[in-house]
């Protein structure tokens, strides 16, 4: 089978399970910022979903892609597997254990004391996460893409019914309650001293529930552990925990810093704007996650191949092509994607179109960040991703006071830039590979050119004159690319 079709039917597959559940966990943004009309309450939702991205690197500590690499290379995959297993099984439990024995001092530091009950939750949804991620990584090498995308499904199903249920359903019974007086055992579900803490609720329950549908992947082999083995793959691990740690602060940490580099009047209303503005890159997000689902395990897989550089080339031009048409969408039509948001929340719209860059870059980092990973010369990943760190707190630090979230988004840009930049130049030294960036720049910069030229006529028409020129260049980028590359996409083999 042509590796690019595969590549690209394991990406559908892949994104089936992404973009239908993202889409659904989506639609929880606007329903709890309509719900939720004040920025502050989405603010606290922004906040602990930020120290859990956070956390979660640490309890898998890059263990996922070390099962990737040694599984793909090993006749054993069963003892990399188990061995990787126990690894995540033990250190999720202590390290579980210890937090939640220090719930309440967690909870004073992040000015969450009258919440710990939230940050309990957090916890085991860090941990539930930490469970499942070897058991998830292992269909992936094994290209077992149905189940993991039926799993993934219904995690988000119930996840979402389940806000559903408390924040519309109990919700509404308890103020018809408050009302009429009128008792529903629903209504005796809703405690509005926790409010938005719903959300972390419902997360909790839908990974239990996606627990017991992994039962089969902690059963059916022996439990070995592989101490020299275990070894080696810390060692190849532990650099990427660098990695995760560091890709976080550039990813989630402007988030956190916000509440506490603004007055404490603004501080959560400014993470609660920023925080759902954010999410309106959401096609960027959902497209770099499927295909970053699919990619990892094809590029392990594919790397004997003769032809394996050729065909990371082709992925990379094509990638970029994808999401420069999803820049162009997103922006055609933000007159009304914006309604995703409330309207007290759109005022941080303008960070839109740095964030979907920022998106886009890091998109192509990932594409690139292979090599290292192949090498196993993970070292360079970590030192890569601190340069990235770094110049997106120095940023963070230096103009949050004045410039808000808008400094935050424009961070997140030059700190992805940057690290796509070095990523490429190292890669030319160790694995060499031919990128056509002739073509990679010019369906960006077309992308980019029909953004501007749209910006000149914004105001001076009205919107649905606006939406269908708008619309019109979107199709006119995709005749380009059917003119000039389609015809090379069905020579690709």
């Amino acid at each position: 089978m042509n590796p690019l079709k595969k590549l690209a039917g394991q990406t559908a597959i892949y994104g089936l399970s992404t973009i239908v559940p993202r889409f659904l966990n989506y639609l929880l943004t606007p329903l709890l910022t309509y719900i939720f009309d004040k920025p502050v309450d989405f603010g606290v939702n922004t906040v602990i979903y930020s120290y859990i991205s956070f956390i979660n690197i640490i309890f898998t500590y890059g263990m996922e892609t070390a099962f990737f690499n040694f599984a793909s290379k090993s006749e054993n995959k069963n003892t990399v597997y188990s061995t990787a297993l126990i690894s995540i099984l033990a250190s999720t439990a202590s390290l579980s254990l210890i937090l939640l024995l220090f719930s309440s001092q967690l909870a004073s530091l992040t000015n969450f004391s009258d919440h710990t009950n939230f940050i309990v939750w957090s916890i085991l949804i860090v941990g539930t996460d930490a469970l499942m991620a070897i058991p998830f990584a292992r269909l992936r090498l094994n290209n077992n893409a149905k189940k993991f995308a039926a799993i993934k499904m219904a995690n988000v199903f119930l996840n979402v019914f389940l806000n559903v249920f408390y924040f519309v359903i109990c919700k509404n019974a308890y103020e018809a309650n408050l009302a009429t007086g009128e008792e529903s055992i629903f209504a005796s579900l809703y405690n509005p001293e926790i409010g938005i803490g719903y959300s972390f609720l419902a997360n909790l329950i839908a990974n239990l529930v996606s627990l017991l549908l992994l039962a089969k992947e902690f059963t059916g082999f022996e439990y070995k552990f592989d101490k020299l083995l275990w070894k080696k793959m810390l060692l190849y691990a532990l650099p990427l925990l660098i990695v995760g740690l560091a890709g976080m602060i550039n990813e989630t940490f402007d988030r956190l810093i916000l509440e506490y580099l603004l007055p404490k009047n603004i501080g959560l209303h400014e993470v609660g704007v920023y925080g759902a503005c954010y999410k309106i890159s959401i096609l960027m997000t959902i497209f770099i996650q499927a295909f970053r689902y699919a990619a990892e395990p094809f590029f392990f897989n594919n790397e004997s191949n003769t032809d394996s550089k050729k065909m990371n080339a082709l992925v990379m031009k094509y990638f970029v092509i994808g999401c420069s048409l999803i820049f162009l969408g997103t922006m055609m039509n933000l007159s009304w994607i914006q309604k995703f948001v409330s309207e007290p929340y759109r005022v941080g719209i303008h960070v839109v179109p740095i964030l979907l860059i920022a998106n886009l870059f890091l998109g192509i980092y990932y594409n690139l960040s292979i090599w290292y990973k192949l090498t196993g010369q993970t070292k360079f990943g970590a030192l890569i991703t601190i340069v990235g760190a770094t110049v997106t707190l120095v940023i963070n630090f230096v103009f949050i006071p004045r410039y808000s979230y808008t400094a935050s988004a424009w961070a997140t840009l030059l700190s992805y830039g940057l690290m796509m930049i070095i990523s490429y130049f190292l890669g030319k030294k160790f694995y060499p590979v031919k990128y056509n960036l002739k073509n990679i720049f010019f369906f960006f910069s077309i992308a980019l050119l029909f953004y501007f030229i749209s910006l000149s006529y914004k105001g001076s028409v009205s919107t649905s004159v606006e939406l269908i020129i708008n619309n019109v260049f979107v199709l006119l980028y995709c005749f380009i690319f059917y003119k000039f590359e389609l015809p090379n996409l069905k020579k690709a083999k």
